[in-house]
């Protein structure tokens, strides 16, 4: 396989290189204030514009033939949602014996109670071939449960949990989720010929909004690393996030379906 050949299939993995040594060198632009306004082009369009694209892309059969695997949902939001935050609890007590720092630990605890992130959990299974419709659906189902249940096993693992604006976090989701993928089911019934014969290319323009999502958390991140963690502890967390990377893809019966993992570090949404 040639060089061209090769940046062509892989341009996803150099895209997110490159979006991070961007946000390193100038982290400024993609900050809330900054050039990129991160707190609405991310937040809002960036995040509507990957489930338009999904509603367009999407048969209205498959979304609806997705809704009825309920062993698939009971399977993922409890793996999500149970499972995972009490394997990660007993990995923290053998880590608790190391020299790790103490608020690492903690932070891997947080982000296994989260659920699973919207945008990039479907971007992921339809790259890799999966079940788009079953992850759309449980993306945003298991964000909402995350509303009710994160707080509950934040307060069981860590002894603390803080108020949850819930309004504003349904209507976050309804207005960058639910909405816009309507609306997307509702533009393809107008224009399916048209869809079916030029076949755009769904998954490369979702890819390249997530890039841009890469691109403004790293700015974040590059930002605010004030902390003074021992390069130790960094290292260890890093391998440790590798390993839980293995659960980015729990496969089911002819499903692929992307839960919290090693994205929880990287794709907040």
């Amino acid at each position: 396989m040639g060089l061209v050949a090769r940046i062509r299939k892989e341009w996803f993995i150099i895209g997110i290189i490159l979006v991070i040594i961007s946000a390193k060198v100038e982290p400024r632009v993609g900050l809330k204030g900054g050039a990129l306004r991160p707190e609405v082009t991310i937040s809002y369009v960036a995040v509507s514009l990957i489930f338009f694209n999904s509603g367009l892309s999407l048969k209205t059969e498959e979304l609806t033939s997705a809704l009825l695997h309920v062993r698939l949902h009971v399977f993922v939001q409890s793996f999500t949602l149970i499972f995972f935050p009490f394997a990660v609890w007993l990995l923290l007590q053998l880590l608790q014996l190391t020299s790790i720092n103490q608020w690492l630990l903690r932070g891997l605890q947080t982000v296994g109670c989260m659920p699973p992130p919207v945008s990039s959990a479907v971007i992921l299974t339809k790259a890799v071939g999966g079940n788009e419709a079953a992850a759309i659906f449980n993306s945003a189902f298991g964000s909402f449960l995350g509303i009710f249940v994160t707080p509950l096993l934040l307060l069981l693992f860590l002894g603390s949990s803080s108020s949850v604006p819930f309004s504003s976090i349904f209507s976050q989701l309804f207005m960058t989720v639910v909405a816009p993928l309507i609306f997307g089911q509702a533009c393809r019934r107008w224009i399916r010929e048209w869809l079916d014969r030029k076949k755009p290319p769904f998954g490369s323009i979702s890819s390249v909004v997530l890039l841009l999502i890469i691109y403004s958390t790293f700015c974040e991140t590059f930002a605010s690393s004030n902390a003074s963690i021992d390069q130790l502890s960094l290292l260890l967390v890093c391998f440790i996030r590798g390993c839980l990377g293995s659960r980015r893809l729990t496969r089911w019966p002819s499903c692929s379906v992307p839960h919290t993992s090693l994205s929880h570090w990287v794709f907040p949404c």
